[in-house]
């Protein structure tokens, strides 16, 4: 990112959307439920990137500050469209289902069907979630990001976030209680 402010290198620029690409278009697509829309959203975070280089301070992490132009432009965009239509989360592609027995790689199409099932009831219940919460989620579980990590995106105290994390845990368990009984 220095060079792309000192010097408006545009191979460096190149670089940083090469490696940031996908999981801000992950994140985009998790938190508004539209990957057309996520794709958007990406490009704009990185033309804001590009046009706010001078505004980034080198004493925060790149990827902090771009986590948090995603999110905002994400909020914007679902404030805008009042909108809470089936936002869906898109299973990460490096996250496999295991099985103690393994006759084929691919899932049974009961096993598809019931994880597909489940899916849709996380997803359900996620939505149901407000903004802040669904956000942490997302951001610990989905995107795979450590509490400070998180905590630094979102702009908030580590123990707000350990705290908001623990909330919105608490609120979708008692969501999805009666749809997963043991």
């Amino acid at each position: 990112m220095w060079q792309v402010q000192a010097n408006d290198d545009h191979g460096a620029f190149t670089r940083l959307v090469q490696r940031w690409e996908r999981p801000i278009k992950r994140l985009c697509t998790q938190v508004t439920g539209d990957a057309h829309l996520a794709e958007d959203l990406c490009q704009e975070a990185f033309t804001r990137v590009f046009t706010k280089r001078k505004q980034y301070r080198p004493r925060s992490k790149f990827s902090t500050w771009l986590w948090r132009i995603a999110l905002n432009l994400c909020y914007s965009k679902l404030r805008s469209a009042q909108s809470r239509l089936d936002r869906q989360i898109q299973p990460r592609e490096d996250m496999a289902i295991e099985t103690n027995e393994i006759v084929s790689d691919q899932p049974s199409p009961e096993q598809h069907l019931l994880t597909t099932e489940q899916t849709k009831l996380v997803e359900n219940a996620l939505s149901c979630l407000p903004e802040s919460l669904r956000s942490i989620l997302i951001l610990r579980y989905c995107e795979g990001m450590k509490l400070r990590e998180v905590a630094n995106a979102l702009q908030i105290p580590e123990t707000t976030a350990a705290s908001r994390c623990a909330v919105a845990l608490a609120r979708i368990s008692r969501l999805l209680e009666n749809d997963f009984e043991n």
